[in-house]
């Protein structure tokens, strides 16, 4: 027997080439079958792939939108943040202000009313010298007058 190697497959002369045919169809047959499978796989793959680029696609346009409207609602928040946040500083500022010309007022409004209490016994004291010095000035005009008078009646004597 003689073996002749004949595409890929061993042989024995003793073997028909009808056989030989069949069994070259069906490894063609399983070969087409193998690459339309594999064709298919691939198919399938590229298909898989595809939704999956659209969907990230979509997926990273959401999350652009989504920035987007964060973005849109920072802008809303911050100017209002801001502005509260100055007028809270400039209220604290003039608070701090406030203190010692607080304290200086009412220590201002206590020397003020000292002051007053002092001027106020001091015209006191005064109204009360004047009223004194009135009368020591009236008994004293009276005295004078009650001597004048005395001095008058002596001269008039005399004469």
């Amino acid at each position: 027997m003689q073996r002749v190697k004949n595409s890929g497959v061993m042989m024995t002369m003793s073997e028909s080439p009808v056989n030989d045919e069949k069994e070259e169809e069906m490894a063609e047959s399983a070969l087409a079958l193998f690459r339309a499978k594999e064709e298919e796989i691939e198919r399938k793959k590229m298909e898989v792939r595809d939704r999956v680029q659209a969907y990230m696609g979509r997926v990273e346009e959401a999350t652009r939108r989504l920035a987007d409207i964060r973005e849109e609602l920072d802008d809303l928040v911050d100017p209002m943040r801001k502005d509260v946040a100055i007028l809270r500083k400039r209220i604290d500022t003039i608070n701090r202000e406030m203190k010692p010309l607080g304290q200086t007022c009412q220590k201002k409004e206590k020397e003020y009313k000292e002051a007053l209490e002092a001027f106020n016994d001091k015209n006191k004291e005064k109204a009360q010298l004047v009223s004194k010095l009135m009368e020591l000035v009236s008994e004293s005009e009276k005295l004078r007058m009650k001597k004048l008078e005395e001095l008058s009646k002596n001269i008039e004597t005399l004469h």
